[in-house]
């Protein structure tokens, strides 16, 4: 009995320590896709223009993924929001939302979506748009920045260590025995060190996967799509879309095989689901 009390208090405060959800202050960048998915080519209509436009009045400093990004961006990708722009439109109108993903494609914000009835598409796309905007009133923004993370992990360790350690005191001034409070301790930190191991994979380059019909489109960090791949019966391996390759998961690495230009291409990446 006294054994399920510790692992569930344990479990309380790891929960509680990690409960906090993400907020817009924390970023201090947006991107804005030089090209939207319903676009056929880069700022097709402004809209990419347009959107980075409305969002710098909201207080964001804002890039188009086509653009220099500052050092500290291209160092950390996840210092940025990803602000896109998602076409919901039917067969008699334009309708748009905006949308703020974070770098694990994590939604964090959406506006309502907006429509407009304009029969031409640059005018019907700027309107949706900035009606979109216009109903994020409820959306404040003053950059905080985050704490060191390693430092803010060191503390929350520190913080979970000793509340663990005074649930041990407590049970022991109830004259538990050591023998059952130990492997209730000892458990959830071995986990946490075995999952905190990670293959060294610094040497290849990181995708970012978003989930689309049948598959995933997986991105860089400007962003670009890469590829686009296609399920298979095995959670390992996909089919690489309109490449004639397949992409295999060998060891927590990703391996991508394709014809480029009549020779074989095989390509290594780290790909982030």
């Amino acid at each position: 009995m006294t054994q399920k009390i510790i692992v569930g208090l344990i479990l309380l405060i790891t929960i509680s320590a990690n409960s906090q959800e993400p907020s817009i202050n924390d970023y201090k960048y947006v991107i804005v896709p030089a090209k939207f998915d319903f676009a056929k080519s880069n700022d097709q209509y402004q809209t990419s223009s347009l959107t980075k436009f409305l969002l710098k009045k909201k207080g964001f400093v804002v890039f188009k993924s086509d653009e220099n990004l500052p050092e500290d961006l291209v160092k950390n990708r996840c210092l940025a929001l990803i602000g896109d722009v998602i076409d919901a439109s039917g067969m008699l109108s334009i309708k748009t939302y905006i949308v703020f993903k974070d770098c694990y494609n994590n939604e964090i914000y959406r506006s309502q979506i907006a429509r407009s009835k304009l029969k031409d598409y640059k005018k019907a796309y700027h309107e949706s748009i900035r009606r979109a905007y216009e109903s994020m009133s409820d959306l404040t923004y003053t950059y905080t920045p985050k704490k060191d993370e390693s430092e803010s992990n060191s503390a929350l360790t520190n913080n979970t260590k000793s509340k663990v350690a005074d649930t041990v005191n407590l049970v022991k001034e109830e004259k538990v025995l050591p023998a059952v409070v130990t492997p209730a301790i000892a458990l959830p930190i071995e986990n946490k060190i075995s999952s905190n191991k990670k293959v060294d994979n610094t040497s290849y380059p990181v995708l970012y996967a978003q989930p689309k019909e049948n598959g995933f489109q997986l991105v860089n960090a400007k962003p670009e799509v890469v590829f686009l791949i296609l399920n298979t019966n095995s959670k390992d391996r996909f089919i690489i879309q309109n490449k004639n390759g397949s992409l295999t998961k060998t060891n927590d690495i990703w391996v991508a095989e394709f014809y480029e230009d009549g020779k074989l291409q095989v390509k290594k990446y780290q790909i982030k689901f």
